[in-house]
Order: structure tokens, then C-alpha cells, then sequence
């Protein structure tokens, strides 16, 4: 017989089961901190043990409440007025500048005073106007849906037929690292008559709020939208992510960002049984190919280069027919683009590829700046080939890998093995090489050139919600961008000739 109750506490010591044949031990700090009305959330992954207090808990179901309600109601908003939102939401960006920006300003100052990073907490009017754009694009999408109207596809039998129909998906759950400007795309989810629930970092919560309140909420207003169409969590609780993505009612969780804490977000999400789109690990990986035109080659490296983001270049291979040739060439041109950051490029080399790098880079020291500050590090230094997965996060500092290849085919082994299956791309004048390349690498993103290009709005005219790797497998039935547009399912509709609504 099996016993089910509330649980009101938790006891030092207790074992607590997870992945059918381990355990893991309530410590004591998580039992006097357990009250009665939080939740403890096992994650099966790793045995991490996940406490959610009961206020916020309370919130995020609140949020969610409403965000199902709204989802409801989406179901005959018309067109018109989700353009009107977007517009509205375009224009609010700009008039409430002013205010968004002095709150930026203030957690940006709060996160230096802690030591962390501001390289995407920053915003500036340039980010303002690529929001307001990707808004913009929305309400014209939005109107250009309504206006084709064209018949869905019809699967015809002797006396009846089948309609599939596109339908919203639902309420969307939003985790996203600090990175105000997100809070943009996510509003996409309204495009297709979905709704949307969302956390962001607590380095970017002043800033988000501030969009919010000056922006987004009078948006939804004067566009007569449902409240709770989207909502902010405004909790800097790690655990506010927790809580939402374990509520079974969100049709989709997107979770942006790198690291442990996403992969642990998406764990918790998959076993609440809630589809996952996830960005894990970032970082691009850039092949040489013997036939790579030394040029081409520089540019790329230095345009691939030129901010910390995901789809930033951050491991370089270069055939050995070409090392001594096109090593000092990529790091040239990494210190070109570290060079207009006010730095030097860092380099990372797999051991066996160093007898490549110019005399005295081992032993060199420069200036790199790291979110704590300016430190010296070696300019190049060794690492396991084992090790070429690991993304650098920097600042102004350029960071890179480098490994010299015996060919293409090596290349394409090492990142298959050890990459996070993400951006690949090819250098190369070689046609066939080409081919052989987008066959053999195990990538969802696969170009001829920069690696920036990943990004839904630049690639697809599109505001992303999310970018997903394929780290854990390739994605059914979608591209690696997340859009607002892809957040749909499908309906059957049949109808008979003699009956139309049996």
C-alpha cells in the first residue's frame, strides 16, 4: 500500500531517492529553511534537491493563472488589435526611454558592485531600436497572416475530407539570462495567439520591470489584449524558474542562456513532462579547409568575433597543409577584433598544435578583462583536446580556441565529439569539400562563412525566442530557431458531405 500526504518538513539526514537507483541526502540548512506550503523538487539528472519557497511558489502560480486565462480569451482576439499591441509596445520603447535606461543603469551598477558580468546587460539606444524594429516586423507579420488567409491543407476522401488547421499551442514559459532586450522577442508568443509567462535573471530585473511598466503593460491596455497576456515574474529567486517550469500547464518551456543553471532548468521541465526548448552551451565552431582563401579567412574570423554572444566563434581548426600559414593569420585578425575593445585576443591551444603558434606566445602576458576586472593572463596556453566543448564566456577580451587538424574529416570528428553540436562552419574554395562537410557535421546551423549569422532576427527576419543546440539530440520538426511563428499545433477538422458538423 502506498501512503501520500503534504509535505510540511524535512529531517537532516533523510534519503532521498531519484534516477531508480540512487540517492541523495536533505542537508541541514535545506531542512531549517523547508516551511510548511514550499515544494522540494528532485532533479533526476543529478539528484539535486530544489527548494521552492511558498511565496514564490504563490506567485508564479499566479502568473500562470492568468496567462491561461489569456490564452483563452487570445482565441478571438483579432489580428488588428496584436498589431496594434506591437506597435503600441514599439512606440512606448521609445517615449519611456528615458526611464528604461536609468533603470539599466542602476543593475548595471548593482551587478559591477558584485562582481558580475554587464557585457549583455547593457543596453543603449541602438538595442533600443533593434527591439522596436523586431516589434515592428511582428505587427507586420501578424497583418500579412490575416490578410493571405489561404486555405489549409485538405485531405480529401469519396464522401468526407479532413482540414489541418493551425491553432495556438498555449501559455509559454520564459527563462532568459539577463539580457533585457529579450523581453522583446518573447513578446512573439502573441503572433500566433499564444501567451506567455516569463523570468528573467535578477541582474536584468530592474531594467525588465521598467520595459514592463512603461512599455508592455500600456501596450496590452490600449490594444484592448487580455491582461495576463504576458507577465513578468519580478522575483531575483532563482527558484521563481524552478517553480514555473514545473507547472504542468505550460504547453512549451524556453529557457535561454548557458551553463549548468539552463541545463537544470530544462531537466526540471522535462519532468513535468513539458516539451523543452533549450540553449545549453554556445559557442562556434570555424574549419579551414586547405582551399581556404587566406582573405576570406582573416574576415571571417574577425567578424565572427566581434561580441560575446553564443554564436560567437570560439574554436578555430586549421589544417596542418596551412598551420604555418594561417595560424598567425587568425590570430591577427582575433587581435583585430580584440583590438576595437580596447584588448588582445586569449588563445586556448590543444596540445600537439602549439610547435604552430608564433615564437614567445606561451610566454607572453597580457591584459584580460574579466567580469571581476582587468587580470594577466598568459596570451596562449595549453588545453585537452577533451576540453574543446568549453564555451568562453569574456568580456572585451576576445577568447578562442585553437587546434590544428590533420583534414576537414578531423575537424568534423572533434566537433561531433566534444562541441555542443551547435554552429559549424567551413572556409573554403572546394566545392566538394563543402558537401562532404554539411553531410558529416552534426549540426543544426551550418555556413560557408561568419558565424554570426545565427540569430533569428539577422537569419530569418524574425525575433527569436530561443536557439537550440543539439546537445541532447536533434529537434523534431522545427530548425534550431525559435520563433514566435513556430508556436503552433495542429487541429483535424472533418466535415462530411452529407453532415458538415458530425
Amino acid at each position: 500500500m502506498t501512503t501520500t500526504g503534504q509535505l510540511t518538513q524535512l529531517t537532516a539526514g533523510t534519503l532521498v531517492p531519484f534516477g531508480g537507483d540512487r540517492f541523495t541526502t536533505v542537508h541541514e540548512a535545506l531542512a531549517a529553511a523547508f516551511q510548511p506550503g514550499d515544494r522540494l523538487y528532485v532533479v533526476h539528472d543529478d539528484g539535486a534537491l530544489l527548494h521552492v519557497p511558498a511565496a514564490v511558489s504563490a506567485a508564479v502560480t499566479t502568473s500562470v493563472d492568468a496567462a491561461v486565462t489569456a490564452a483563452a480569451a487570445m482565441r478571438t482576439v483579432a489580428a488588428d488589435r496584436v498589431a496594434a499591441f506591437y506597435r503600441a509596445f514599439a512606440d512606448g520603447l521609445v517615449a519611456a526611454w528615458d526611464a528604461i535606461a536609468a533603470a539599466n543603469a542602476a543593475d548595471v551598477a548593482r551587478a559591477e558592485s558584485l562582481g558580475r558580468s554587464t557585457t549583455r546587460l547593457k543596453v543603449d539606444e541602438k538595442v533600443r531600436d533593434q527591439m522596436a524594429e523586431g516589434l515592428r516586423g511582428w505587427a507586420d507579420l501578424v497583418e500579412k497572416a490575416a490578410s493571405d488567409q489561404a486555405a489549409p491543407p485538405r485531405v480529401t476522401h469519396p464522401d468526407w475530407h479532413v482540414d489541418v488547421v493551425t491553432a495556438p499551442l498555449g501559455v509559454i514559459g520564459f527563462v532568459f539570462e539577463g539580457r533585457p532586450n529579450v523581453l522583446a522577442d518573447a513578446a512573439g508568443v502573441l503572433a500566433t495567439g499564444n501567451t506567455a509567462v516569463l523570468r528573467i535573471g535578477g541582474d536584468a530585473l530592474g531594467t525588465a520591470t521598467a520595459i514592463v511598466e512603461n512599455a508592455l503593460d500600456p501596450a496590452l491596455r490600449t490594444s484592448g489584449l487580455p491582461v495576463g497576456a504576458i507577465s513578468l515574474v519580478t522575483s531575483r529567486e532563482r527558484s521563481a524558474g524552478w517553480a514555473l517550469f514545473s507547472d504542468r500547464r505550460l504547453s512549451l518551456a524556453v529557457v535561454r542562456g548557458s551553463g549548468a543553471a539552463v541545463a537544470q532548468l530544462a531537466a526540471v521541465a522535462r519532468q513535468a513532462g513539458t516539451p523543452v526548448s533549450a540553449h545549453g552551451t554556445g559557442g562556434a565552431w570555424l574549419v579551414a579547409d586547405p582551399s581556404a582563401d587566406t582573405e576570406r579567412f582573416a574576415a571571417v574570423v574577425r567578424h565572427s568575433l566581434d561580441r560575446k554572444v553564443c554564436n560567437t566563434l570560439n574554436v578555430a581548426a586549421v589544417p596542418a597543409s596551412r598551420a604555418a600559414e594561417l595560424v598567425p593569420v587568425l590570430l591577427g585578425a582575433a587581435d583585430e577584433a580584440a583590438a576595437a575593445r580596447g584588448s588582445v585576443a586569449r588563445v586556448h591551444v590543444v596540445r600537439g598544435s602549439e610547435q604552430w603558434l608564433p615564437a614567445g606566445e606561451l610566454e607572453r602576458t597580457i591584459d584580460v578583462h574579466r567580469a571581476e576586472g582587468v587580470v594577466a593572463e598568459p596570451r596562449a596556453s595549453l588545453l585537452d583536446a577533451d576540453e574543446l566543448g568549453r564555451e568562453w564566456e569574456w568580456e572585451n577580451t576576445p577568447e578562442l580556441s585553437l587546434v590544428v587538424v590533420e583534414d576537414v574529416a578531423e575537424a568534423v570528428a572533434l566537433f561531433n565529439a566534444h562541441s555542443p553540436r551547435f554552429v559549424a562552419s567551413l572556409v573554403g574554395q572546394d566545392a566538394d569539400a563543402w558537401r562532404e562537410f554539411l553531410d558529416a557535421v552534426d549540426a543544426p546551423f551550418v555556413g560557408d562563412g561568419f558565424t554570426r549569422w545565427v540569430d533569428g532576427q539577422y537569419a530569418l527576419n524574425q525575433p527569436e525566442l530561443g536557439l537550440s543546440n543539439w546537445e541532447h539530440g536533434r529537434l523534431l520538426g522545427r530548425a534550431g530557431v525559435l520563433t514566435g511563428a513556430d508556436l503552433t499545433t495542429r487541429r483535424l477538422v472533418a466535415s462530411t458531405a452529407t453532415d458538415q458538423h458530425r
